[in-house]
């Protein structure tokens, strides 16, 4: 499981495990889920498919379907973003997931074909659906959307409707590689959730399989994220300090450029009644070669870079970055999303500015509960500025 430093009373660092969302909020959860009597289900699907990754090579694949009459709302996560958290989860827990057992190479079978014929829709797709059993239960997850109730599938059908070109595109093209389609879709304003979608099924690449959705998700924003930086780091350095700040879903934001080469680095801390027992930190630093190792804090690190990336290349301009995160204790886990439509807004409002580090760091303190002496003893990027500049006044606040 994934490590994250315990910050204790004195604020010294000692590594604990991620634990799962305790029962008070999955009971509290259950108010928002459909009730459910069928094994039977007509209604539309956004489309949206879901990709498991437990038993990999062998996974359970499926549509999600809704009773909704218009669905696309509840795959579209660039819609999202101001929504409340009771929105949110009250919205994807209409999404209800149908599981079938495939192998990831299988895509030729009845089932993935189905699923896959309705990405290619450009709208909500019309869809019947019979379960071996009601559908039970939720998910929620760090990395991908929450969704309701699931079953095992006995049959489905889905109705295709018009047809997403750009999508149909690189479907047909197989000599065009999984990166080089991601790019072209992106580069082509396909939503970054319909990239991730078409990814999973297998729908693009030249070496074609299902792909686990929570992997999917972090595979497009890494793609993203360096085909942006490649142009990114060609740019002119900024020349001065910018503070972004923005509160939401009890989460507060910190986003810091600076005039540098490019760098970058995320750090998270998770208060306790989230997912963790005690306050956790927890994040990872990517220097001006992009990082080969997985990042520790997951999916989250990889699309924010994406984000900060757009930004950057919309600019064309080259810096360095450094987010702070305090999740707190009413945040309940809604997904990678989150994250990469957070930062995506905040960076479209206008930044605070500043010339010197240390003004910065007293208007970023000023927004955050933790410590900065605490953010600094665990930032890269804050202890080399604390070597250069005078800013261990903050170590002795």
């Amino acid at each position: 499981m994934k490590k994250l430093l315990f910050v204790s009373k004195n604020f010294e660092p000692v590594k604990v495990t991620r634990v799962e969302i305790n029962a008070f909020i999955q009971k509290k959860l259950r108010e928002f889920l459909p009730k459910i009597k069928s094994k039977e289900l007509t209604g539309t699907s956004p489309p949206e498919v879901f990709v498991g990754r437990i038993g990999y090579p062998k996974v359970f694949v499926g549509p999600m379907v809704s009773p909704l009459e218009n669905s696309e709302e509840l795959l579209y996560t660039e819609m999202w973003f101001g929504k409340s958290l009771e929105e949110i989860i009250s919205m994807r827990f209409q999404a209800v997931r149908g599981k079938t057992l495939a192998k990831v190479s299988d895509l030729e079978s009845k089932n993935v074909r189905k699923l896959q014929e309705a990405l290619l829709s450009a709208r909500s797709v019309e869809a019947e659906v019979k379960f071996k059993n009601t559908p039970r239960g939720f998910r929620l997850s760090l990395d991908h959307q929450p969704f309701g109730p699931s079953a095992f599938l006995e049959d489905f059908k889905l109705y295709p409707s018009s047809t997403d070109f750009k999508l149909e595109k690189v479907f047909y093209d197989f000599d065009l590689k999984a990166k080089e389609a991601i790019s072209w879709l992106y580069q082509n304003k396909t939503p970054i959730s319909k990239i991730q979608q078409a990814l999973s099924i297998g729908m693009l690449g030249v070496k074609r399989k299902l792909v686990p959705t929570r992997w999917s998700i972090t595979a497009v924003d890494d793609t993203i994220g360096k085909f942006l930086l490649e142009k990114v780091k060609t740019f002119p350095q900024i020349n001065e300090f910018r503070v972004y700040y923005k509160e939401y879903l009890d989460n507060r934001w910190v986003i810091l450029m600076f005039p540098s080469y490019w760098q970058y680095e995320s750090i998270e801390a998770w208060y306790p009644g989230t997912i963790v027992e005690s306050l956790a930190i927890g994040g990872d630093y990517e220097g001006y070669e992009f990082k080969k190792e997985y990042a520790s804090i997951g999916g989250c690190w990889y699309a924010a870079r994406a984000m900060v990336a757009e930004k950057l290349f919309e600019e064309r301009r080259q810096a360095g970055v450094l987010i702070l995160r305090e999740i707190h204790p009413n945040y309940i886990p809604v997904g990678v999303w989150n994250v990469r439509e957070t930062v995506r807004n905040m960076l479209r409002e206008e930044p605070e500015i500043f010339d010197t580090i240390e003004k910065s760091l007293l208007y970023i303190s000023s927004k955050l509960e933790i410590p900065l002496k605490v953010w600094i003893r665990n930032s890269k990027i804050l202890r080399n500025f604390y070597h250069q500049a005078n800013i261990k006044q903050f170590l002795r606040q």
